[in-house]
């Protein structure tokens, strides 16, 4: 995903481990100044992002960007909701992922593209345990054939 002009700010490799994350859009998000300037310094947990959709307003929840070190009294609420910016087929297409296929909608990546903050939502859905085994058991063997070949 990182070509030119885009710089990832958090990636969220818990939601791989797990969720099976399947169609992903990129969506633009709404922020104050403060929460800009400390996205750039890079302080940003999306391990909790999730995406709530009221009506044909999609809204990132739990994901903290912390505090700008230079900011005053005026400085951000950590944890607020976030409105993302996505046009109504989109979010359409997102709602009946939800509630059709009893999915999720989770916060992958957060990155920079030329001067824009951008996020990478996901419709997800949940691994039970034994999926969970599965994927690492196959990682580990992929693993093993990559350093037999390599030698």
């Amino acid at each position: 995903m990182a070509g030119p002009g885009i710089k990832i700010i958090a990636s969220n490799r818990k939601a791989y481990h797990e969720f099976s994350v399947g169609e992903s859009w990129e969506a633009g998000i709404a922020l104050t100044g403060t929460e800009v300037k400390s996205l750039r310094a890079g302080k940003c947990n999306l391990t909790d992002g999730w995406v709530d959709i009221d009506g044909f307003i999609a809204t990132l929840r739990d994901v903290h960007i912390g505090h700008y070190s230079h900011g005053n009294i005026m400085n951000h609420e950590e944890k607020r909701p976030r409105q993302l910016l996505l046009n109504k087929k989109e979010i359409s297409k997102i709602q009946r992922g939800i509630e059709a296929q009893g999915m999720t909608c989770v916060a992958t990546k957060i990155y920079l593209r030329g001067q824009r903050v951008k996020v990478e939502i996901a419709l997800a859905k949940g691994k039970k345990l034994h999926d969970k085994r599965d994927t690492s058991k196959e990682r580990d063997a992929n693993r093993a054939i990559q350093r037999a070949m390599k030698r």
